[in-house]
C-alpha cells in the first residue's frame, strides 16, 4: 500500500551556479512527517541516483521505506536521476511527480546542446517513458502500476494536487536554500 515514503526535492539554485546543490528527503509514515535526510548533488552532474541511494541506505529509515517520490526527474539543473538504477539499487518503487507535463522538445534541445553528457541524460529520460496524467499531476513510474501511482497520489495529496511528502520536501529545501519558503510547490 506504500504507506512509508521518502520524497526528494532540491534546493533552489541559480542557472549560473556551479558545484553542489542541496537535496532534501522528507520521510513520511502515512501523512505523519517522520524525519529529514540531507545530501547534495552536482549541478548538471550525473550522481543523483547514486546520492539518493547512499542517503537512503545509510539512514535509520531504510527498513521502513516502501516508496520513493521525486519532484521531477532532474535535480540541480540537469542532474537526471537514473530512476531504473535507483529502483534496482534499493528494491523500492519510484514515482516521479510533476505539476505539468514538461516541454520535451526544449528539454532535449537543452540537453543535446548545452549539457555535458546530455545524450546519455536524454536517454535516461526517454527510457523512463512518457509522463502520464494522474489525479491532476503528471507521473512517471518504475516498480508500480498506474493504478497504484494514482492511489498514492490521491491518498497523499491532501493540501493541493502534489503529494504531501513532496510538498514538505519542497518547503524544507526552499526554506533552507532561500532563508524562507517562496513560490508554489
Amino acid at each position: 500500500m506504500h504507506t512509508h515514503v521518502i520524497a526528494f526535492d532540491d534546493f533552489p539554485h541559480h542557472h549560473a551556479q556551479r558545484g553542489n546543490v542541496g537535496v532534501v528527503g522528507a520521510v513520511f509514515a502515512g501523512l505523519r512527517f517522520e524525519g529529514v535526510l540531507h545530501g547534495s548533488v552536482r549541478r548538471d552532474g550525473a550522481n543523483a541516483a547514486r546520492t539518493l541511494t547512499t542517503m537512503i541506505d545509510g539512514s535509520k529509515f531504510r527498513a521502513q521505506l516502501q516508496l520513493i517520490l521525486l519532484q521531477g526527474i532532474a535535480f540541480a539543473g540537469f542532474n537526471v536521476v537514473d530512476v531504473h538504477a535507483l529502483h534496482r539499487a534499493l528494491g523500492l518503487p519510484v514515482l516521479v511527480v510533476a505539476r505539468r507535463a514538461p516541454d520535451l522538445g526544449a528539454m532535449e534541445a537543452a540537453l543535446r546542446t548545452h549539457v555535458r553528457g546530455g545524450v546519455r541524460k536524454w536517454q535516461l529520460i526517454t527510457q523512463l517513458g512518457p509522463m502520464e496524467p494522474v489525479a491532476q499531476v503528471w507521473v512517471q513510474r518504475v516498480g508500480l502500476s498506474l493504478a497504484e501511482a494514482d492511489a498514492v497520489v490521491r491518498r497523499l495529496a491532501v493540501n493541493g494536487n502534489v503529494p504531501e511528502p513532496l510538498r514538505v520536501a519542497h518547503l524544507i529545501a526552499s526554506g533552507i536554500g532561500l532563508g524562507e519558503t517562496k513560490g508554489r510547490v
